[in-house]
């Protein structure tokens, strides 16, 4: 029974090993890399001669070994085609093998990783969106679905094909100038936001949401940003670092400027002064 072997802990680097010796290299640190539902098993061990076969299971069903994964001297296992469906929570099982063919498998170390459950803790990768004006007060936002390496009947699937409703994506914006940032969040790919300002420049991010998971999991990598143009000119583009910088520049010439001309009102006095006390000595 899987749950009896395993104490459920944190996905990231809590694991139970066993081992009846410790020459034999273990698996440690076992980790689900998981990126827009490719996901590899990772784990570390000691340089040695010895390698490394790897099984999956899904809840309560049997162990199956991965075919890509046996006897392997790598790290790493590519569990993605496996991992189906997504939304069930997998365990894989790391073990130790010794180099000769007759070899008893109770005294090699196994590992067993946390918990995994795809299209709960999957990452999700930055999405790319374009930015369209629509008239003076409202643009649109279109956004591409994010690829994954997951193809069905010679068609690739976006993560949209994957988490279907699920798949929500916030949009944040501000005006440029202005550090307030507001949130749109829109059920499809392509959003309208209205109420803009008229003439100002708006700048966006977009990040992939997903408000069934868990908290820690709901928010994807965040975009890059991209703002529109204004019609205020270079003024307007100002950041509020730009504008305190661009005031200190202006004090700074106006000080050179007030020193300078004292100095210089200074020293025509001087030389009347001087002037005088030359004609006035006696020859």
């Amino acid at each position: 029974n899987i749950s009896a072997i395993i104490i459920h802990a944190d996905i990231s680097i809590t694991v139970q090993c066993h081992s009846t010796d410790n020459s034999v290299p273990k698996a440690e640190n076992v980790r689900w890399m998981s990126l827009d539902f490719t996901t590899v098993l990772t784990w570390t061990a000691k340089p040695s001669s010895y390698s490394f076969t790897v099984q999956y299971a899904r809840d309560e069903d049997d162990w199956t070994e991965s075919l890509d994964c046996i006897r392997i001297s790598d790290t790493k296992c590519d569990l993605t085609e496996h991992l189906i469906p997504y939304d069930m929570n997998y365990i894989a099982d790391i073990q130790t093998e010794h180099l000769e063919a007759n070899y008893d498998v109770e005294n090699l170390p196994h590992t067993y990783s946390p918990k995994f459950n795809p299209l709960r803790e999957s990452n999700i990768s930055a999405v790319e969106f374009s930015v369209t004006q629509l008239n003076e007060t409202t643009v649109c936002v279109n956004i591409t679905d994010p690829l994954t390496a997951i193809h069905q009947k010679n068609q690739q699937l976006s993560i949209r094909d994957i988490l279907k409703k699920d798949l929500k994506y916030k949009i944040s914006y501000y005006k440029s100038g202005n550090t307030r940032k507001r949130d749109f969040e829109s059920p499809t790919s392509t959003a309208e936001i209205s109420g803009l300002d008229p003439g100002q420049s708006y700048c966006f991010m977009v990040a992939a949401y997903i408000p069934s998971r868990a908290k820690a999991n709901q928010n994807g990598a965040l975009s890059l940003e991209q703002c529109t143009e204004g019609d205020g000119g270079i003024l307007q583009e100002l950041s509020v670092g730009a504008w305190v910088g661009v005031v200190f520049l202006i004090i700074t010439v106006i000080i050179v400027l007030v020193t300078v001309i004292a100095l210089c009102c200074r020293n025509p006095n001087r030389n009347k002064s001087l002037q005088s006390t030359q004609l006035s000595a006696p020859v």
